[in-house]
């Protein structure tokens, strides 16, 4: 078992108990000391007996950090025996020193305290003597104590106050810059996220139409269907560049402040329609919903198109119906199409991206997201809210 060792003094402490003890030797030597051997209170005169509490209480200045309570209730005892000789300044002084330090260094239960017993102790030592001796002379000794032990119980309070308000305002600081970094931690890891969205929701239908096209093509030993194959990988090719070049430009101008120059509305549904159809799938749009707000705009036709997109990738051969509307305050978006076993025919990988980013979309405006099938068809179903006050 580890034997725990005392702390060992502060440096500036071992530099004031050496001045102390070196000032009250010159002070001996000089013959000063605080009282003349002929004063009643001097019981134990010569140089001897004042060497004793000078030595405690250097001793004391060595624990007024570390034990600054210890230290304090031998440096009064030292005092005490200090008051029966010719006295020292240099202990008084000391002992002032460790009043003060108790009260910066102690618990916080000694700094409060002091103050109220030093403070208490000055004023019966100024009322008690003179009612007794009935002298304005009896007053000095309340004077005496006040300068010796409230003075710097009070100044000390003062200091502490002061320091632990210092730290309060640094532990704030830290606290407000904590949660500053955990903000933008947050935002960068949303704009993240909502960039990802962009990104596959941009790329992902023309990547697909292309690997499913491509894969047709060199599956499929007919130079008519090759061409035709060909000219649709060429069209989503180009598209995807021009989509992927606009995301890129926003990235450079500022990281995602604001979206893309060119937004998706839902008058653009008529222009995804028909490149789906492009692509093979047999697409019937339903839409009408009027003017909605700009954000359930743009996460609507990003459903749409993510929809469609899994459809190209993973849907049976057969009609694909998209269905806009209104409903007690929502768009309603609706997306079926065939569910089943894919027999043959080139297919795309997913990565389920797709269904997490349209719930995303979804969940960001307060809206619900369902995907998933319904007898013989795959439907994914979203309810946007629409805010009160909109333009029909």
């Amino acid at each position: 078992m580890a034997v725990r060792r005392p702390p060992r003094p502060h440096r500036f402490d071992g530099y004031l108990a050496v001045g102390g003890l070196l000032g009250g030797l010159l002070l001996m030597a000089l013959g000063l000391s605080t009282r003349p051997a002929t004063e009643p209170n001097a019981l134990l005169d010569g140089a001897r007996p004042v060497l004793v509490p000078l030595v405690v209480m250097s001793g004391c200045e060595l624990l007024r950090r570390t034990a600054p309570r210890a230290a304090l209730l031998t440096g009064t005892a030292a005092l005490a025996l200090d008051t029966v000789t010719q006295g020292s300044l240099a202990t008084i002084l000391m002992f002032t020193d460790l009043v003060y330090a108790a009260v910066v260094y102690g618990p916080p239960a000694s700094a409060r305290r002091i103050p109220w017993i030093t403070g208490l102790l000055t004023v019966a030592g100024t009322v008690v003597p003179f009612a007794v001796w009935r002298r304005p002379e009896a007053l000095l000794i309340g004077v005496v104590i006040g300068a010796v032990a409230f003075g710097p119980a009070a100044t000390g309070w003062i200091v502490r106050d002061h320091r632990d308000a210092a730290d309060a305002a640094r532990l704030r600081a830290e606290q407000t810059a904590l949660l500053a970094e955990i903000d933008r931690s947050q935002a960068v890891l949303a704009e993240r996220a909502r960039m990802a969205r962009e990104l596959h929701d941009m790329v992902a239908n023309h990547l697909s139409a292309i690997a499913i096209h491509s894969t047709a093509a060199l599956s499929i030993d007919d130079p008519e269907t090759s061409r035709q194959a060909l000219a649709v990988i060429r069209e989503n090719s180009v598209d995807g560049l021009t989509e992927m070049r606009r995301l890129i430009g926003i990235l450079r101008d500022g990281g995602g402040e604001r979206e893309p120059s060119v937004t998706p509305t839902l008058d653009g549904l008529a222009a995804l329609v028909e490149g789906a159809r492009a692509n093979g799938l047999d697409v019937t749009l339903d839409a009408g919903p009027g003017r909605v707000p700009a954000p359930v705009e743009l996460a609507a036709y990003r459903i749409v198109q993510e929809s469609l997109t899994n459809a190209l990738k993973h849907a049976c051969p057969g009609p694909v119906t998209v269905s806009l509307g209104r409903r007690d305050g929502l768009l309603d978006v609706r997306v079926s199409s065939p569910y089943g076993h894919r027999d043959g025919g080139p297919r795309a990988p997913g990565s389920g991206a797709g269904l997490v980013g349209m719930r995303e979309r979804a969940g960001l405006l307060g809206g619900t997201f369902e995907a998933g099938p319904e007898g013989a068809l795959w439907t994914v179903r979203a309810a946007l809210p629409l805010t009160e006050g909109d333009p029909q």
